[in-house]
C-alpha cells in the first residue's frame, strides 16, 4: 500500500504534505513543471501523516482512493517509470485552463 495525490492537488501543489513527511517520499512541490505533487510508492512508508494535512483532500491511502480518483493510482506507480507518460495522463484527465 502507499498513498495516492489525486486530482484537487493538480495546479494547487500547496505543500503541507511535504513539510510533515518524515521520510522525504513526496516530489515535485519544487519543479514548476510539474503540476501535482508525486509520492513515491518504494519511499512511502504509510504513516499517513500527509494526509489530514492536505488543505483540498487529494491524498488517500491507496485502497481507500474514491472511485472517480481510481485512474489516479496507476498513474502515480507510472511516474516514477516513465515521468512524461504520467505527465501527460495528469493533462488529459485535467487538462491546462488557458
Amino acid at each position: 500500500m502507499t498513498y495516492i495525490v489525486a486530482e484537487p492537488c493538480v495546479d494547487l501543489k500547496d505543500g503541507a504534505c511535504i513539510d510533515v513527511c518524515p521520510v522525504d517520499c513526496i516530489y515535485g512541490l519544487d519543479d514548476a513543471e510539474e503540476r501535482i505533487v508525486w509520492i513515491a510508492p518504494d519511499e512511502c512508508i504509510d504513516c499517513a501523516a500527509c494526509e489530514p494535512v492536505c488543505p483540498v483532500t487529494a491524498i488517500f491511502a491507496e485502497e481507500d482512493t474514491p472511485d472517480q480518483y481510481k485512474d489516479w493510482i496507476q498513474i502515480h506507480y507510472d511516474y516514477f517509470t516513465d515521468k512524461d507518460a504520467a505527465k501527460a495522463k495528469v493533462d488529459e484527465l485535467k487538462p491546462v485552463e488557458a
